[in-house]
Formats: C-alpha cells, sequence, structure tokens
C-alpha cells in the first residue's frame, strides 16, 4: 500500500477567489499569492492519485489564524473524506488563539474521525516561548491515543522561498521535550533536524519524531535518503509529496534512482504510514490548563 502522508487541498471558494483569501491571512497571501502556487481540488488529487498508484493520502487544509476559516475548511476536508472513506485521511487545521478555540475545535474534529492534526505552520515568524507553550498545552491530552501531529519544518540555511521563516531549530527541539509522548511528523525533512539525532540527547528527544519527504527534490539531493536512513532507520520516514506542490511519480523516480531496497521502499512508501496512523480515530478528549 502507498500512502501519501502530506497533500493539501482547498474547497471551491478558495480556489476561485484566491486574492480574497489572501487579503483576509497574510500567511496565505505569502505561500499562494503567486498564481503559480497550485491549490488542488478534491478531483484533482484522487485523478493523481491514480496515475500514480497511490492508495490512500493525508489531506490537509491551511493553517488559518481565522477559527471560522478554520472550521470550515476542516468541514470541507471531512466531507471529501466521507465522500471516499477508503482513500482519505483529515487532518485538522487548528487556529492557536485564543486556546479554548483551539481546542474545541480539536475536540470537535477528532469526535468526527479525523486523524491527525496538521499541517501546523509558522509561516510568517520564528516559534516563540509562547507558542510552544499554547501548542503542548493544546495537544498534550494527544499523546495517550497517539493521534499525530503534522508540524512544517525548514531548512535554517540555503535559499529563500515563500513560507520560509525558521531561521534555527532550537524550537522543534523545545516542542519534543515540551510534548515527549506525542508523535510529531516534522515535514519537509524536518528542516534537517533529523541531522541532530547524531547527538544522544536529541535522539531521545525525537524518538516519536517521523520525517516526511515533502518537497525534498526541491530541497535536497536524492541522497538524503540514504543519509537519513543511516542515522533514524527505515522505519521513522514517511513519503509525503505537499501535492499538489509535486507529484508523487516525481518522489518515486528518486527512490528508484538511488536503488533503496525493496524493505526500505516498502516501509517509506506506505508501510510506516499504515502504521502510525491506522486506529487514530473517533477519539474524544479533555483538556487541561489554558495559556
Amino acid at each position: 500500500m502507498i500512502i501519501d502522508a502530506h497533500t493539501h487541498l482547498f474547497p471551491e471558494e478558495v480556489r476561485k477567489n484566491r486574492s480574497f483569501f489572501c487579503r483576509r491571512d497574510e500567511g496565505f497571501r505569502v505561500i499562494y499569492e503567486n498564481e503559480r502556487a497550485r491549490l488542488a481540488s478534491l478531483e484533482d488529487l484522487l485523478r493523481t492519485m491514480d496515475r500514480d498508484g497511490v492508495e490512500q493520502s493525508v489531506i490537509c487544509g491551511f493553517p488559518w489564524k481565522d477559527p471560522v476559516l478554520c472550521r470550515e475548511g476542516n468541514d470541507f476536508l471531512l466531507r471529501c473524506w466521507r465522500q471516499y472513506p477508503g482513500r482519505l485521511i483529515p487532518f485538522a487545521g487548528l487556529p492557536l488563539r485564543p486556546s479554548r478555540i483551539a481546542e474545541r475545535e480539536l475536540e470537535r474534529c477528532l469526535s468526527l474521525g479525523m486523524g491527525g492534526v496538521g499541517e501546523l505552520a509558522f509561516y510568517q515568524q520564528e516559534i516563540s516561548h509562547r507558542d510552544i507553550r499554547r501548542l503542548s498545552a493544546i495537544l498534550r491530552p494527544l499523546s495517550g491515543p497517539g493521534i499525530p501531529l503534522l508540524l512544517h519544518a525548514n531548512e535554517p540555511v540555503g535559499h529563500d522561498y515563500p513560507g520560509k521563516s525558521l531561521k534555527d531549530l532550537r524550537p522543534i527541539y523545545q516542542l519534543l521535550l515540551a510534548l515527549p509522548e506525542m508523535n510529531i511528523i516534522l515535514a519537509h525533512w524536518g528542516g534537517g533536524f533529523f541531522f541532530y539525532e547524531l547527538m544522544p540527547e536529541v535522539a531521545r528527544a525525537a524518538q516519536r519524531v517521523y520525517y516526511d519527504t515533502a518537497a525534498s527534490p526541491f530541497l535536497y539531493r536524492p541522497l538524503i535518503y540514504r543519509i537519513a536512513l543511516k542515522i533514524v532507520g527505515p522505519g521513522r520516514i514517511l513519503f509525503g509529496s505537499d501535492y499538489p506542490l509535486l507529484p508523487p511519480a516525481r518522489y518515486f523516480d528518486e527512490l528508484k534512482g538511488i536503488r533503496l531496497s525493496g524493505r526500505d521502499q516498502t516501509l517509506i512508501k506506505g508501510r510506516n504510514a499504515q502504521r502510525l496512523l491506522l486506529g487514530k480515530t473517533n477519539f474524544a478528549l479533555g483538556h487541561g490548563d489554558h495559556v
């Protein structure tokens, strides 16, 4: 089974009125103001999945700051999932402020069957200590059932691009320390965070961390697969395309080119995601302190 652990979908209203939503959310404007940045529909994704042999996809929306937009985006993903429950795994977008609204929306989404949270992102700024406290308070109840968080990360060096904001990876490490029992997927190879798992204390903090391959052909040479396998092993790497940024076939061509073993390819392309995501729905939670 091939599972794409990182895709994005938008309802027709957003796709047809891009400029309006760019005005409503600065983060959305940063990523999607350029008309060449594609906004995919459910039909677009299903056609690509069929063409490239992907059986299931995690579907995400956008981390809107406006709670109303977040709720509408989550409702759209839930409708998509109900149409194709065997092919899609919806993740919930959350407004991080105010915390009480975020907690209520998280509980609502998980009670309706969503399989994870994300992709959460801080596109315009660094992740602050206050953000870490707030996020850990909202998400700490998920540690028990293992609902995963998909978190945007970017490499702190190299070329700039829309949405690249993290100047260092210390906030990622601090968040892992704050949520030691939570399954966390760091998007885009974690911005290279996995390199630091060569440090024993970082490896201990990252035991429940998975790394997805989203945007890898734009960021790294294919050799990164072999290096990551040596550092974290084959069990914590997830194929993610960041569709519609890139189609799955682009990643599969790279995997063939570097001649990974059949076992490693099977794990990366779906077995790891199947193990992580299976049976993680229909969960209601309570919340603790507010930040």
